[in-house]
């Protein structure tokens, strides 16, 4: 009711559901003109494409990450190739889901190493050393992961290993690489060597 006596001053709504039947619920009960934005990270390609009693927006974390391909995706879908858009935009859906699972809050930690991997930035270090909040088989399985979507529109600055540009590397040896230099740099153990810890990472990974 808030809503619908002030139609005028609201512009749309955001929701994070995580539930696309909840959201199309609510969708379907916004009055004419009020658009629901969606920050659904784990089901927003078939909220995006909508259905008979409307669509979703996107306003994601996720869309920071895959924005060239989200960009193809929703140019898809806006001239009415909804295959073209799902074939597109559906493979990002697990990365998102992975990125995003819980502790929600750790998913900065995917955000920085995939803006690494293409060459955003010359390392995948964050302040406090929270990079570590996410264990070395999750950055295995968002590198495993970014591949299934990748289309070669992103900038590649040189910071990074800019491993779409030169084929992929084993996606085990790139993390444990990058995940041993972040901690005997960035966040050393004392008394522990690097040949110990590789064989602890990779025993984190069979």
């Amino acid at each position: 009711m808030l809503i619908a006596e002030n139609t005028a001053k609201v512009a749309g709504i955001k929701v994070s559901l995580l539930d696309p039947v909840w959201e199309r619920e609510l969708r379907r009960r916004l009055p004419a003109g009020v658009k629901m934005y969606t920050g659904d990270d784990f089901n927003y390609a078939e909220l995006i494409e909508g259905d008979a009693s409307g669509h979703s927006h996107a306003l994601l974390g996720i869309c920071d990450l895959i924005a060239p391909v989200a960009a193809a995706a929703l140019s898809e879908l806006a001239a009415g190739r909804n295959g073209a858009y799902r074939e597109l935009l559906a493979p990002t859906v697990a990365l998102s889901r992975e990125i995003f699972r819980a502790p929600t809050r750790h998913y900065k930690a995917g955000v920085v190493f995939l803006a690494w991997l293409n060459g955003h930035q010359k390392h995948f270090s964050m302040a406090s050393g929270l990079q570590s909040a996410r264990g070395p088989a999750h950055f295995v399985r968002v590198f495993e992961l970014s591949k299934t979507y990748w289309i070669p529109c992103a900038s590649q600055t040189g910071g990074g290993p800019a491993l779409f540009q030169s084929g992929v590397r084993n996606s085990e040896g790139l993390v444990v690489d990058a995940w041993l230099n972040l901690k005997t740099h960035v966040d050393p153990v004392p008394g522990v060597n690097r040949h110990h810890m590789e064989g602890e990472v990779r025993q984190l990974l069979l």
